[in-house]
């Protein structure tokens, strides 16, 4: 059965048992599908938070009923829509990430999505400082793509973003995301506002930060590897070697995603980063033909002969179904568990599957001890599957 089927809107108290799960402290991500396993449901989930807090050594901050429910309120009021990643408007690209969000917050034309075009996206990313050639190459690139059916992601930075934007908007016929840093209703930087204004009617919005929440500099990252795991593919447009869009890169890597680079001049330190990828396997790309040269072999999109649809195929399950897997374990392995599991941890990430064979304990007993510490804010989880100290 197709994954999307089995999946069901919320109802208004379950979207709130949701939001507040993953607003109280220390729950990210990876820990907030752990819970969702471990417990069956976020109500269930919030009922164990403080016992599981306190078995870490340290009383949770819980976010409170009405903290939720008002940010809930005023999305509502601000013409945006919070989904939860059990839904099936929650984008399945997305879904298929280790940390995908619990919660995202998208204002404009949902339908983007979740349309069958959306596994034909491509984000693109750059300098902010980006020349003019740079600016021209990018926007023309995203204007071809975007006439071809393409739907463009990028973050509504300056630069090379908003280029990338306005190319996917000039085209009309694709669509164009804009992954945000901050909350919903924060337009950042401030001279992109009429972009943002253009995009809120034309494209969509989209973000995990709670509404009225200033874009700080942890907020990027975090935002980027959205852009990248939404995509098919990544752009990469003029970057310095140390800038985010290489991270955003090595991300999209990560995540199995193609990456592509517009090759530059080396005595142009824009251009440094960009050709690093070159030199590491990106897909040299001129023009908007080398993308779309590259995914001419691929199976993409696929095709459904009933329905004249195109299904995403995943590389992986969804992370997102609301099952119970917690296994039977005793209380003996649990206190066992939680004097070997932290003297067996550092602050280099180790694996999970590793940490259980050298403790020689039951799975469910560690993963119970991981989650006391992860929530005491003494772990923290890394993606593939691995968790470190921290200090």
């Amino acid at each position: 059965m197709n994954a999307k089927a089995a999946l069901k809107p919320l109802t208004d108290e379950e979207r709130l048992d949701w939001l507040q799960l993953y607003r109280s402290e220390n729950v990210g991500p990876i820990t907030f599908n752990q819970l969702l396993d471990r417990f069956g449901s976020a109500r269930a989930a919030l009922r164990s938070l403080p016992d599981l807090g306190k078995k870490g050594g340290r009383v949770l901050k819980i976010a409170s009923r009405d903290d939720v429910t008002r940010e809930l309120e005023r999305s509502y009021k601000f013409g945006a829509k919070i989904i939860a990643s059990c839904e099936p408007n929650y984008p399945q690209l997305l879904a298929e990430l280790e940390d995908a969000p619990p919660i995202i917050i998208v204002k404009g034309f949902e339908h983007l999505l979740t349309r069958p075009e959306l596994n034909r996206a491509i984000g693109v990313v750059g300098a902010r400082n980006a020349s003019i050639n740079g600016l021209n190459m990018a926007e023309a690139i995203a204007f071809d793509l975007a006439s071809a059916g393409w739907i463009i992601a990028s973050g509504l930075a300056r630069g090379i973003d908003a280029a990338a934007h306005r190319g996917a908007l000039r085209a009309g016929s694709g669509g164009t995301i804009a992954f945000i840093a901050g909350g919903i209703d924060t337009i950042y930087p401030p001279e992109n506002e009429s972009l943002y204004e253009e995009i809120s009617d034309r494209g969509l919005l989209v973000t995990e930060v709670p509404f009225g929440v200033q874009p700080i500099a942890r907020h990027f990252p975090r935002r980027n590897r959205l852009i990248s795991g939404l995509s098919l593919g990544l752009l990469v447009v003029e970057a310095t070697v140390n800038s985010g869009s290489l991270i955003t890169a090595r991300l999209a890597a990560e995540q199995g995603r193609e990456v592509f680079a517009i090759p530059g001049s080396p005595l142009d330190p824009r251009c440094r980063g960009s050709n690093s990828l070159l030199r590491d396997g990106a897909i040299l790309t001129e023009s908007a033909g080398d993308i779309l040269e590259a995914f001419e072999q691929r199976e993409l999109p696929y095709r459904n002969s009933k329905t004249g649809l195109s299904d995403v195929r995943l590389t992986r399950a969804p992370n997102r179904s609301v099952k119970s897997s917690a296994q039977v374990t005793t209380e003996a392995e649990i206190e066992l568990a939680r004097s070997r599991i932290p003297e067996l941890l550092s602050a280099t990430p180790t694996e999970i599957d590793r940490l259980i064979e050298v403790a020689n304990i039951g799975r469910g007993a560690v993963q119970m001890v991981l989650l006391e510490l992860e929530l005491a804010g003494k772990v923290q989880r890394q993606i593939g599957n691995s968790v470190s100290l921290t200090f």
